[in-house]
């Protein structure tokens, strides 16, 4: 067995998006199917209005929360089967050189779909749990009759048997792609470095700027995942806020969990990454004499400004998709109050931002300073 259940616990991240996607995907899908079931008993042109809207409404929602967060799993999937290659190559390379082709050593690598089972299973099931208040706060108004909460077998695979399988079938098409590498160069732990850099562009750089963006040239995934990090907390903080005056306050305690779990899960991970991955240079800096705030600079520093861009990237999409919510799906709805861009609160979670962000890579800094440079030289 080439992939351990242990490697698995490393794939946290990958089980939290997944069951954040399933979650919401099962609450909307579910609540849309015995919707339609009754649609014939709906006798009043307002309550028409109130369907046709909450159908769009569940169609959106599952389709554009659903296709982010399964876009942001492929990506968060692909990396760790990467990271794990390239952390285990003289392993592998040695499978490789006594006979064990590529296709053999890859099946073993549909154990990091479990991760995507696990998240799925709790994310659908604490869903069903929550359906039945769901479809109260959905028919808070009562426009409809008492809307019975069912079970859908087709409905129940399709958001966890699917999702696992093609991921795990993923994992290994993906790491049989990267096992073509050659026997040498895995034996070596020799690692692939396209990135280009201009002379020009380095010609007068000081060295502890060029040694910030190369880190980050290395690690292009995971300023992908900061960047994610900034945006779940900047959309889903400001449409919970939202959420308060267009839907309900458990609508919007339930978005910002939701948020807020995505959002620091996805950066402890991705900052832990950027540790692990650049611990040799922390060392060798530390030898010649880089103080902490130096190390700690060349490292996690060049990944804030695309935080930043996350943030920005993340008010303008919460801002959109309420403006189509409101003046498009509920425009024949009458109780639905007009939506206009809160500066003000954007400016109050610009600000919590902030903070947070700075106060976990402060810690990451102090995790940085303990590192003892004995252990990293030995290994």
């Amino acid at each position: 067995m080439v992939v351990g259940m242990k490697d698995t616990v490393k794939l946290i991240g990958i089980s939290v998006i997944a069951g954040c996607a399933v979650f919401v995907c099962t609450l909307f899908l579910n609540y849309n199917i015995d919707l339609a079931a009754m649609k014939d008993k709906i006798t009043t042109q307002a309550g028409m209005a109130m369907y046709q809207a909450q159908v769009s409404t569940g169609k959106v929602v599952a389709a554009v929360s659903g296709g982010c967060l399964a876009i942001t799993s492929v990506i968060m999937l692909l990396f760790y089967v990467k990271n794990y290659i390239d952390t285990h190559s003289k392993e592998l390379g040695i499978l490789k050189a006594i006979g064990y082709p590529s296709l053999k050593i890859a099946k073993h690598f549909w154990v990091f779909g479990l991760s995507v089972f696990v998240g799925c299973v709790l994310g659908y099931v604490s869903a069903f749990f929550y359906l039945p208040s769901f479809y109260e706060l959905q028919n808070a108004e009562h426009f409809f009759t008492e809307i019975r909460v069912r079970f859908y077998p087709l409905l129940a695979f399709l958001l966890i048997g699917v999702p696992a399988m093609s991921f795990a079938a993923l994992a290994v098409i993906y790491a049989c792609f990267r096992l073509k590498t050659p026997v040498l160069d895995l034996l070596k732990e020799k690692r692939e470095h396209k990135t280009k850099v201009s002379k020009k562009e380095t010609k007068d750089m000081p060295f502890l700027k060029e040694l910030a963006r190369s880190t980050v040239r290395g690690r292009k995934s995971l300023v992908f995942f900061i960047a994610f990090s900034a945006f779940c907390f900047s959309d889903m903080v400001q449409m919970s806020m939202s959420m308060k005056d267009l839907s309900s306050k458990t609508m919007a305690v339930m978005m910002i969990t939701i948020g807020l779990i995505l959002a620091f899960v996805t950066l402890f991970l991705s900052l832990s990454s950027v540790v692990k991955g650049n611990t040799k240079t922390i060392a060798m800096m530390r030898l010649f004499g880089y103080k902490h705030s130096d190390c700690s600079k060349a490292v996690l520093g060049g990944y804030r400004p695309f935080s930043y861009i996350g943030f920005a990237i993340g008010t303008i999409y919460q801002y959109a998709l309420l403006k189509i919510m409101v003046t498009i799906v509920f425009a024949d709805v009458g109780s639905v109050p007009e939506y206009n861009f809160d500066f003000k609160m954007c400016a109050v979670t610009f600000i919590l931002f902030i903070l947070a962000y700075e106060i976990v890579m402060y810690g990451y800094s102090q995790r940085i300073k303990r590192l003892s440079i004995k252990s990293v030289m030995l290994e």
